[in-house]
């Protein structure tokens, strides 16, 4: 585990994370549309269908933020275990569907003949300024050179902490043939740092790739990666459905009623990764984050078989304790269809099958 100093005023910069500019290219389309598109306010920004969200008073907000200030001197008591993992089993997998937790919301999942990582950030720190930004508790589960081939990447939307422009270049030269899949208006960031295979889809849209589905779907959130592009670029969950397996990735978002729409017309799913961290202090955070009982009820809205626990205990993002959400999170699974057996929390770099 390691803990960097960390300049938290530059913390700002990071939550006030930004996007680009929209880009032309429309996927492959595949069926009939099951979701609206995402709506778009007076200003052309796109927006939530429950419509703007609330990040909390100036002053909640400005007393988080100095509260970042301190937390370089926080302990790391409590952070996620890291098991060893060259993954040397992946690369050799022939078929056997498996979830690895990278940390954070990056998770390597093995599913009908791909693999595909969801979010993926090896950085130190998600933020602009490399060592500059919240600290990262655990190191990543897997080296980026001991990965599968990446068929594809699955990014939910700009925050710095889901879009790490160095993690995505090191893959793009990795495999040239790696497809990213980014909520419209990613696009043109993404090519601007060297990566063309890039696909941008809307809620609603999907796309096909060797015989999965790949679904942009509502969910509950924000853009930002400077000061001036505020919800200019898009932020969507994403499912993969093959013939043998369905999953879903919610992404960073609120609790809203989408998600049971999301299980009516798509589940049930095998696995579904869930945020839980990141909801302290809730009048800041309650629109676009969800604490551990709304990731469980989530889940069970999605209608997932199995609910994996990401977006949590990685980096130093929020003011509840460290070691507070996967507890929060099998017991609030406890007494629920998942129970202790579905609900997973992995130590960071573990693989289970699904």
């Amino acid at each position: 585990m390691i803990k960097k100093p960390s300049h938290y005023l530059f913390t700002l910069g990071f939550i006030l994370a930004i996007a680009t500019l929209q880009v032309k290219g429309q996927p492959e389309a595949v069926g009939a549309l099951l979701f609206d598109s995402a709506p778009i306010d007076k200003q052309g920004r796109f927006t939530n269908y429950q419509a703007d969200l609330s990040h909390g008073s100036a002053a909640v907000r400005l007393s988080f933020f100095l509260r970042r200030i301190g937390t370089v001197f926080r302990s790391d008591e409590g952070a996620p275990k890291k098991v060893a993992n060259d993954g040397s089993i992946l690369r050799n997998n022939s078929g056997t569907p498996t979830a690895t937790w990278i940390g954070h919301a990056t998770l390597l999942v093995q599913m009908d003949g791909v693999n595909f990582l969801t979010d993926p950030i090896w950085s130190q720190t998600p933020s602009p300024v490399p060592f500059i930004g919240p600290s990262r508790w655990v190191d990543p589960g897997l080296a980026l050179e001991d990965l599968p081939t990446i068929d594809f990447v699955v990014i939910s939307h700009n925050h710095y902490d889901h879009l790490d422009l160095p993690s995505l270049r090191k893959l793009a030269a990795l495999n040239f043939e790696t497809v990213f899949f980014v909520p419209q208006g990613n696009g043109d960031l993404l090519r601007k740092n060297g990566i063309d295979q890039v696909r941008e889809l809307n809620w609603g849209d999907t796309a096909s790739y060797k015989g999965t589905t790949i679904h942009c779907l509502p969910t509950q959130h924000w853009s930002k990666r400077s000061l001036t592009d505020t919800r200019k670029a898009l932020w969507s969950s994403w499912a993969i459905t093959g013939t043998e397996r369905r999953f879903y990735f919610a992404g960073d978002t609120g609790y809203f009623e989408g998600f049971k729409e999301i299980g009516a017309k798509l589940g049930p799913f095998d696995l579904a990764a869930v945020p839980i961290g990141a909801y302290e202090p809730n009048a800041m955070m309650e629109a676009s984050h969800m604490n551990p009982e709304e990731a469980v009820q989530a889940a069970i809205d999605v209608q997932t078989n199995i609910a994996v626990a990401m977006h949590f205990g990685t980096f130093d993002l929020s003011d509840e304790p460290i070691s507070e959400p996967p507890l929060r999170f099998k017991a609030a699974a406890k007494d629920t269809k998942l129970g202790d057996t579905n609900s997973w929390v992995l130590d960071v770099g573990e693989t289970k099958e699904f």
